[in-house]
Formats: C-alpha cells, sequence, structure tokens
C-alpha cells in the first residue's frame, strides 16, 4: 500500500507532498510521493491530508471505560476505594472484555496505536483477547493487589504471582509480538513487600517489563511514608522496581533524591495531565526529568479519571501545564511533546522501530483530515497537532500494516460493542 500527504515522520522533520510504501508489516519507502509513485505503481494509493505516526497511549485502563464519569470531583484514594475499585471487582468475565474493546476501539478510532494498559486483577486473560481482536499493539498486564484491597480484589502474594506466570507464557509475544506483558503491582499502598519484590522476581525471570503507579498523590505518598520510612520513588527502588524495564505512571510528588533515581536507573515515567489536573494530584516536574534524560512518556488513564482516550488532548494539556507551571511559555514546546507521544512511549513500552515513520520501521500509521474550520490556516502542523487536533481527525489507522479503522473500525463490529458496553455499564456501575 501507498499512502500520500503532509508526512511527519518525527519530530523534527515534515514531508509536504509525501509519501509512505508499506509492505506487509514494514515500512519500505518514505519519501517525496512523485518519486514513490513511481517506483511502486502496483501498490495501492490511498491520499489522506497528513500522515503521522501512530500515537502510544503509554498509561491506560481500558478495562475502566465502563465507568466513564461516575466519579467525578473526588480526590485520589476517595476516587480508587470508593468508586472505581468496587466497580473492577463486580466485573465478571464478559464485562471485563466488552470494557477493553470499548477501550481499545476508542484508542485506534483517535490515532493511538500502542497502549501501556493497567488491567485488574481478574480476568485479564478477556482483555488480552480483546487486543489481540482489535489488533492493537500493547503491553498489558494482570493488577496485583495483596493488601488494602476491597472483597473481590484482595489475593494471596503466591496465587497472584502465578496467575501473572501462567499469563506471561500464555500471552507475551501473542498476535505476532505486537502484545507484550508487563507485571502490573497497582501501587506500593495496595502491595506487600513480598508482592513488589516477588513482581522484580517475574520480570527478570521472562525478561518483561514492569507497570506500577507511583507518586500520584500526596495521600498516597504519606502512606508509603508512614509504612516503610522512605518516600514512594524510594520504596520501589528498594524492593527493585526502577530500571530501563520498569513504566512508572504519574510521578507527581518526587523529591531531588528520587528524580535522580529516576535519571541514573533509566526509569520511564508516564505523564498523564488531564487526570493529575481532573483529581487535583498535582502537577509533575516533567521539564525537570527531561532535563535530566528520563525517558518521560504521555498517558491518559483511565475514563472515570480523564474522561476521554484522546492522545491529542493529552499533548495539549502536557504542553500548556507545563507552561502554566514553570510560567514560561518556552517549556515544554511542541516538538518535546510530539515525542513524548510518540517515540518515547514506544521506548518505554519496549517495542523497537515503533514512533516514527522510516524505512524498515514498523507501519503504524495514521491518516488525518485538516479539512476542519479547526485546522484553517495551519502556519505550522506540528503546532496543529499538538495544540488544535483532536482524535476525531483521525480517518485511518494502521497497525503492522494491518488496516484497524478507515472511517470505521475494520476488525469488530464496534456499534455491537458500544451497545453492549452501555447495557453492561448499567449493572455494574
Amino acid at each position: 500500500m501507498l499512502l500520500s500527504g503532509t508526512v511527519v515522520v518525527d519530530a523534527s522533520t515534515v514531508i509536504e507532498s509525501g509519501a509512505v510504501v508499506v509492505e506487509n508489516e514494514r515500512i519500505v519507502a518514505v519519501g517525496d510521493c512523485g518519486d514513490l509513485l513511481e517506483r511502486y505503481p502496483e501498490h495501492e494509493h490511498r491520499a489522506f491530508d497528513v500522515l503521522m505516526p501512530g500515537l502510544v497511549g503509554a498509561h491506560v485502563h481500558s478495562v475502566q471505560s465502563l465507568g466513564r464519569g461516575i466519579a467525578d470531583d473526588t480526590a485520589l484514594l476517595e476516587w480508587l476505594y470508593e468508586h472505581v475499585l468496587p466497580m473492577e471487582a463486580g466485573m465478571g468475565p464478559e464485562a471485563m472484555e466488552v470494557a477493553a474493546l470499548l477501550g481499545y476501539l476508542e484508542l485506534i478510532e483517535s490515532g493511538v496505536t500502542t497502549c501501556i494498559d493497567h488491567l485488574s486483577v481478574s480476568h485479564a486473560d478477556r482483555a488480552f483477547e480483546a487486543a489481540r481482536e482489535v489488533g492493537i499493539r500493547g503491553l498489558l498486564g494482570k493488577v496485583l493487589m495483596d493488601k488494602d484491597a476491597p472483597e473481590g480484589l484482595r489475593e494471596d502474594t503466591d496465587a497472584a504471582l502465578t496467575k501473572s506466570e501462567r499469563l506471561i507464557e500464555r500471552y507475551d509475544g501473542a498476535n505476532d509480538g505486537r502484545i507484550r506483558y508487563a507485571v502490573t503491582p497497582r501501587f506500593a499502598v495496595s502491595c506487600t513487600e513480598d508482592c513488589l519484590r516477588g513482581a522484580r522476581a517475574l520480570a527478570d525471570e521472562y525478561g518483561v517489563r514492569v507497570h506500577v503507579h507511583a507518586s500520584e498523590n500526596r495521600d498516597e505518598c504519606a502512606a508509603v511514608r508512614d509504612e516503610t520510612g522512605m518516600e514512594n520513588v524510594e520504596w520501589l527502588h528498594e524492593v527493585g522496581l526502577t530500571g530501563p524495564d520498569c513504566v512508572l505512571a504519574h510521578c507527581v510528588h518526587t523529591n531531588e533524591h528520587e528524580r535522580e533515581l529516576l535519571a541514573e536507573t533509566g526509569t520511564h515515567v508516564v505523564h498523564c495531565p488531564s487526570s493529575n489536573m481532573k483529581l487535583a494530584s498535582g502537577i509533575a516536574p516533567v521539564e525537570e526529568y527531561v532535563d535530566r534524560g528520563v525517558n518521560v512518556a504521555l498517558g491518559n488513564d483511565g475514563p472515570p479519571c480523564n474522561n476521554t482516550l484522546d492522545p491529542y488532548t493529552e499533548m495539549r494539556q502536557a504542553s500548556l501545564l507545563g507552561k502554566v507551571d514553570a510560567l514560561d511559555p518556552t517549556s515544554l514546546p511542541a516538538r518535546t511533546v510530539f515525542e513524548m507521544a510518540t517515540v518515547n512511549g514506544a521506548r518505554a513500552a519496549g517495542f523497537k522501530r515503533v514512533g516514527e515513520l522510516r524505512e524498515g520501521w514498523r507501519a503504524d500509521i495514521v491518516g488525518l483530515t485538516t479539512d476542519l474550520t479547526r485546522a484553517t490556516p495551519i502556519h505550522d502542523l506540528l503546532s496543529h497537532l499538538v495544540f488544535a487536533a483532536h482524535g476525531d481527525d483521525v480517518r485511518f489507522t494502521m497497525v503492522d500494516g494491518e488496516v484497524l479503522y478507515d472511517d470505521e473500525a475494520t476488525t469488530v463490529d464496534a456499534e455491537a460493542v458500544r451497545k453492549r458496553a452501555t447495557e453492561l455499564a448499567k449493572t455494574v456501575v
């Protein structure tokens, strides 16, 4: 297939009349449209206003999709323990699968080709199957909670780790490598030391990643400090949950030593600006992380605390919030934020040759329309994508050369998923 349009290769390179040629799961050529049309005349030709790398939702909760908007105007721990965790505890296998399908549909419809998904304690296999059905690229994990969890979610430590091991053996590398596994403790508050150290041992044994919440809220940090005598990231470091295979979501409240640890260990941080604002958790020191060389990616978090999985909204919020925090209009410019939403996210997830449109890289490509009043005029395309574009501008989403969305989902019946999700939400919530 030959895709043409204004091609955003990466945060620094735009080809005005460009094209991308895809064969099987790879990009085989990127360049001038006229030249490539002559070189590849036999390829199916599709034209779009803009072609760009697929975006990466580096921290999402697909299975919370049935709870969109159920817990507005509440603080994190109340939001979690009084609303979201009870909902998750009440979700059976079908609800978990339909919620995941709904989340993945929203992602691909919005131009997200890769996600790092924090699932739930039970029925995680149904979300893995949903990811395989939709075709999204994902780093997914069953949640570990062996203390301070409501009925239906708290597990025996060894049993939880054993279930995780079985899921790794079944799903890590599934769907021709599109699906990878992450060992997923919820956060330090809900996991014993044995559970956290067990997560590290499991990740080491199988060579998989770790995905955990960290330092999102002051009350969370205080709870960890009271129990361990350490700050949150310091404690995670103590039990082995920092390093280049670790993805820490949020990291809003960190001290100097913790920031040094994140940088020195090569730990990945995921910034979730909309969620942090909605839950009044605070403003993450993102520019300081970037200046220290920490790889920072972008995530939406979950539908009950956002309430959208639109990645363009998150790019805009990240840049604007950074400017307000620093009182500096040059803080977190469009180029930096675009990298956070693409190649940085792919790096955090551990997927190679993902996040840019380059020869030999994976064909994860998004096509957008600019035939919109909101897109008129465009003086700077990157500025438009970060500050003005919306997820519903997306017309085409491809992962590994497979078209998942072409003005409508191609791999699942989206209308049927939405209908069933609406029905299940009434009982689950």
